[in-house]
């Protein structure tokens, strides 16, 4: 396979676009919090970066994309990057180096353990975390990829559509928040106290440095420098601005249009429209971020306020009910004329129906999974500080560090 320079060029940004959605999310997350607990839900997301990058390269690309063992897994063909080189690979992106297929997948697997700590901060043990996420990127994240993304995987060849990840990142890390969540429990003094945003304009920082990333994450997903990248371009800011102004006006019947609600807003409507991106028109995309604002919205309301479950920073409403109104909308709103598939407007009902059988599949599957993995880790180290801890803040009994006093002496 010949590689083509601007297509290299493009994947490379797109990836390093995507790796800095991590610290938005750290920054998005961060301002949300309560000042004692701000550096220690930067953490979280900050070092996914780190173990996640050492466990993509080392096997978890491997287990994502190596060579398909019955639809479920791939082999250890890429183990250590052995096979991954400077050279097209001849299955995935074949006019770019596989490494540079290899990293920007990377990303996407550090940024879907970095989402669903935003439901487990203030009251989660730091240890506990990092045994999750390595356990959790290695048997939930590794087979879904290779399910819906890998050569050979079983959804994959069912048919199902993902250009960016709604299932595999956003569905994913939602549900996982879910599940988190039902272990946990709810924070110290839930919802009897208020558990107000410490630092709005960090919010609105890292929502912005999201929007920015996202690009790469969808735009990029086109894996070449086309009209297909264009198409994902225009898509995810048109999804992302109708989502935005949607919750902004529904908020401001109920009350006010705030901020906080308007940028929550954009990042649903970016949700929704990921695994669209390539699939649907600008217009379709359109209705798309109208449906992730309403969606989600009442979601949250619903969560928050009538079931009082504490997910801390609305994971679940947002990215997996955004992801699974994006994947089910794919298979309503997909056009041909896009990418070659058509949805159900378009006279292809099948397309839903795949779509509704996939979601059900990963949720189900990362649902139980993490369970699981939770209650291990539980068991073993325990997965919550105790009473004093989370009086005190995770900032200082976590990691002896104060947002705005320095380390703790």
């Amino acid at each position: 396979m010949v590689v083509d320079s601007g297509d290299t060029a493009w994947i490379l940004v797109s990836s390093a676009l995507v790796m800095l959605m991590t610290p938005g999310v750290a920054f998005f997350y961060g301002g949300m919090v309560r000042r004692k607990n701000i550096l220690s839900t930067m953490m979280m997301s900050f070092v996914c970066l780190a173990l996640v990058a050492l466990i993509w390269v080392i096997y978890g690309y491997s287990l994502s994309f190596g060579d398909d063992i019955g639809g479920i897994i791939g082999g250890f063909n890429f183990f250590g990057m052995a096979n991954v080189g400077f050279e097209a690979s001849d299955i995935y992106a074949i006019t770019v180096p596989h490494l540079a297929f290899m990293i920007f997948q990377a990303m996407f697997a550090i940024i879907t353990i970095a989402l669903f700590t935003g439901a487990v901060v203030e009251r989660i043990k730091f240890s506990a975390l990092l045994i999750i996420a390595a356990l959790w990127i290695t048997l939930v994240y590794c087979p879904i990829a290779h399910w819906v993304w890998g050569s050979g995987g079983w959804l994959f060849n069912l048919g199902t559509l993902d250009f960016a990840g709604g299932t595999v990142v956003h569905i994913n890390a939602g549900v996982a928040a879910l599940a988190l969540v039902l272990l946990l429990g709810k924070r110290k003094g839930f919802p009897q106290q208020p558990m107000e945003a410490n630092n709005i304009p960090l919010v609105v920082l890292g929502a912005s440095l999201l929007w920015f990333g996202w690009y790469g994450f969808n735009a990029g997903s086109a894996l070449a420098a086309n009209g297909l990248a264009a198409n994902a371009f225009v898509t995810t800011t048109v999804a992302a601005a109708a989502a935005a102004f949607t919750w902004m006006i529904i908020s401001w019947i109920q009350r006010r249009p705030t901020i906080l609600g308007t940028v929550t807003g954009a990042v649903a409507g970016l949700v929704a429209i990921t695994p669209a991106a390539g699939f649907v028109s600008p217009m379709a995309a359109i209705a798309i971020g109208f449906g992730a604002g309403t969606i989600c919205y009442f979601v949250m309301v619903l969560m928050k306020t009538r079931l009082h479950f504490d997910d801390s920073l609305d994971v679940f409403a947002i990215h997996g009910v955004g992801g699974i109104w994006g994947a089910l909308a794919t298979g309503v709103f997909a056009d041909a004329a896009i990418n070659g598939y058509n949805g159900l407007l378009s006279g292809n009902a099948k397309q839903l129906l795949i779509q509704i059988l996939a979601v059900v599949i990963v949720v189900a599957f990362t649902f139980i999974m993490t369970m699981i993995i939770g209650k291990l880790v539980d068991k073993t180290i325990g997965l919550r500080v105790n009473s004093k801890e989370e009086t005190v803040g995770l900032d200082l009994s976590q990691h002896g560090e104060r947002a705005y006093g320095g380390l703790l002496r």
